[in-house]
């Protein structure tokens, strides 16, 4: 057949009928997400637990339960969310780029759904809440000491660099650049070009982290506004083919 190029059926969109939930849920969680994260770091800025320390923290979280228990639910809960939102741009982008799409999907989501299982947050962790009780409780210092040498296993866990951390930073890359191609534009240009830049700064700032610690801080910020934007982007695909 010739002549002009035929337009492309609404049911290969990506924002076609079918998938405006997917999409609206997802937009609301990845900005929810950035809530949740910066509630978290408000309370860490208003009480800030020991990084270093058994003792010293077990004895902050005894001093602090209520406050350090939400703030560590808020620093792990809300990691379900990106799981979410990489699985709508993968629908999204999958008509668009089908093998960066997978990708993107692979390494930006499944990292955020195995943090669930890691019992730290980076800033601690639900279990020093029971060895703390278990410290209090104690009778004697060598049982004291016992649950305090458990707390520097799990700090040092906390201080450690994970490398799911630079997978989620190469899934993010991998979806900029999977946005900024094709003919077909589901995201704005500018998303694209964040999500690069914070997966590059990304990547090196989970290697660095313990070298040049500013980097991460750079990379969190960065982090916090592609979500956001990517919350957006994904709330007003969810309308365009309603």
């Amino acid at each position: 057949m010739t002549g002009p190029r035929a337009a492309v059926p609404p049911s290969t969109q990506p924002g076609a009928q079918g998938w405006q939930p997917l999409y609206l849920l997802a937009g609301v969680g990845a900005l929810l997400f950035v809530v949740l994260l910066v509630t978290a770091l408000v309370l860490d800025s208003l009480s800030p637990p020991p990084v270093h320390g058994g003792e010293a923290t077990l004895l902050f979280i005894a001093a602090n339960k209520p406050g350090y228990v939400a703030e560590q639910i808020l620093w792990t809960l809300p990691n379900i969310l990106p799981v979410l939102v990489f699985t709508a741009l993968f629908v999204a982008l999958f008509t668009v780029q089908k093998s960066l799409a997978l990708i993107a999907l692979i390494f930006g989501g499944l990292p955020w759904a195995l943090l669930l299982a890691v019992p730290v947050s980076s800033r601690g962790s639900l279990n020093l809440v029971y060895l703390s009780d278990r410290y209090v409780a104690a009778a004697t210092d060598k049982e004291r000491q016992v649950y305090a040498t458990a707390a520097e296993a799990i700090i040092a866990e906390n201080n450690t660099p994970a490398i799911v951390g630079a997978l989620s930073a190469v899934g993010i890359l991998v979806a900029g650049a999977a946005m900024s191609s094709g003919r077909r534009k589901a995201f704005p240009r500018f998303l694209a070009w964040l999500g690069i830049v914070t997966g590059v700064l990304g990547v090196l700032s989970e290697v660095l982290r313990q070298a040049l610690p500013e980097f991460y801080w750079g990379y969190g910020i960065l982090l916090w506004a592609w979500f956001a934007a990517t919350g957006i982007a994904l709330v007003r695909l969810s309308r365009s083919a309603l």
